[in-house]
């Protein structure tokens, strides 16, 4: 990073975002823009025509603030592009689009068993092949020779560069289409020809190319500007905490917190991953990191549930002037038994099979936020303790500044030591230690301090009305 400046694009489910950075790591700017669903007939997809348009303005804006060097995208997973004659064959499917059961009841006989992938079956698109199984339902021959299959990141790195590829982090999020622990291709994309159409499998700290000609003159950007294969956004987060001491090499977990709540373990024994041992059926699967190692991992649709919870017309969660006031409510919530049970996001999580509802929903705004802090808080102890998180465990994304939150799931685990790091720059930090792995943070990790409020009594409440759920829904 010091041959000029690097931009970082992380498309997430919710948010896309560009940013600048310095040579030492320091951002220099940041653009953000919704990310719609776009209708494609059959499906909805994901905006990439938007994102396309929206990007060339603002890396014009960047090229004018310095020389860019280096660009690397990111990217949410359970999303692929097709790619025929040199362009994109068909939109590329929202993943939270419903799988007709015509092709999702044979697509789930064939796929491969959870221990040899660590994808269990999720619903809608969350599984990649079942998006590549629909695709070629609905557009006989799209995969036939000549196709060629990019996961997300890549794609983004394709547009940019022209060289398409694969990664490991976006082939083992729960894709069907990886073996983690061989390091291959699933049966199932064996079988359906799929892996055939794999673009080349390159490293996420890999150079593709440089800059497109097209590219370099509709942004002003230079035409030597390097391309980075890039990573799947979770596991981007995964290496920004490797960059802190108290992570390191250590035992440790990383929540990273979004649209998803995403806790990736990383044993300190790297080769402690049974994925037989993980629950199946409650949303635990195995991830990879940016340097193919197989990670322990649990997730729910924390973010999302976050705002159903709290009402649309209700101020987040995670506002810093409102903190004071959400701790202060607090107390009241936890005398009162206030809470809500899960899950709000059926199909997914520590409770897929739960249908969320309130007890004694708070009628105070702050009072209700509280009570949902409560909530993320709870079901994400619940998430950690299927993947055996203990010891150290970090909490970033756009939660970490959610106080109530943080220091509700600092009480729940006593034992272990929690931090906070910059709600908004990991992954992008993470992006950056492609490019230099010694680059250190510009802020320290801050330790949490559990909440004043005894959480005990509460919690265990939770826990049997939680297990009353699951053992409803079995």
């Amino acid at each position: 990073m010091d041959d000029g400046l690097t931009v970082v694009l992380d498309v997430g489910k919710t948010l896309t975002k560009l940013s600048l950075w310095g040579r030492d790591g320091s951002m220099l700017a940041r653009e953000a823009r919704a990310n719609p669903r776009v209708d494609a007939g059959a499906y909805a997809a994901l905006d990439a025509a938007g994102i396309e348009a929206w990007a060339v303005g603002v890396l014009s804006d960047f090229a004018s603030r310095g020389r860019v060097a280096a660009l690397v995208p990111v990217a949410h997973g359970a999303a692929l592009a097709v790619l025929r004659d040199g362009k994109l064959a068909c939109p590329p499917p929202d993943y939270e689009q419903p799988v007709p059961k015509a092709v999702r009841a044979p697509y789930d006989l064939e796929r491969d068993p959870f221990a040899l992938t660590g994808s269990p079956p999720l619903p809608d698109g969350l599984n990649c092949g079942v998006q590549l199984a629909w695709l070629e339902a609905l557009h006989p021959g799209l995969l036939a020779p000549g196709a060629t299959i990019l996961t997300w990141p890549q794609y983004w790195a394709w547009l940019f560069s022209g060289v398409a590829a694969t990664e490991v982090t976006s082939l083992g999020c729960h894709s069907d289409l990886w073996r983690p622990c061989e390091a291959a291709p699933s049966g199932l994309a064996v079988r359906r020809g799929w892996a055939d159409r794999l673009a080349p499998l390159r490293e996420a700290g890999e150079v593709l190319g440089t800059l497109r000609p097209e590219w370099a003159e509709r942004t002003g950007l230079p035409a030597d500007t390097r391309v980075y294969c890039g990573l799947h956004d979770s596991n981007a987060a995964l290496l920004a905490a490797r960059g802190f001491a108290e992570i390191a090499d250590h035992e440790s977990t990383v929540l990273s917190t979004g649209t998803w709540f995403v806790a990736m373990r990383s044993p300190a024994r790297r080769s402690e991953v049974d994925i037989s041992a993980l629950a199946e059926t409650r949303d635990c699967l195995v991830n990879v990191d940016a340097y193919g190692l197989p990670i322990p991992s649990s997730r729910f649709m924390g973010g999302r549930e976050v705002e159903i919870l709290s009402g649309i017309d209700t101020r987040r969660i995670d506002i810093k002037p409102d903190q004071p006031q959400l701790v202060a409510a607090t107390p009241g919530v936890v005398a009162a038994g206030a809470r809500a049970l899960p899950t709000f996001t059926p199909g997914v999580g520590p409770f897929p099979q739960g249908h969320g509802r309130w007890i004694d929903m708070p009628s105070d705004p702050f009072g209700r936020r509280a009570a949902v802090c409560l909530y993320a808080a709870l079901a994400a102890d619940a998430a950690l303790d299927l993947i055996g998180a203990r010891e150290r465990i970090l909490i970033e994304g756009r939660f970490a500044e959610a106080e109530v939150f943080v220091r509700a799931l600092a009480s729940l685990r006593p034992n272990d030591r929690l931090y906070v790091s910059n709600a908004h720059h990991d992954v992008s930090y993470g992006a950056l230690r492609l490019l230099d792995p010694g680059l250190k943070a510009h802020a320290p990790l801050a330790p949490v301090q559990p909440l004043d409020t005894d959480l005990r009594a509460y919690a265990d409440q939770w826990r049997r009305d939680a297990a009353r759920i699951a053992a409803a829904a079995v």
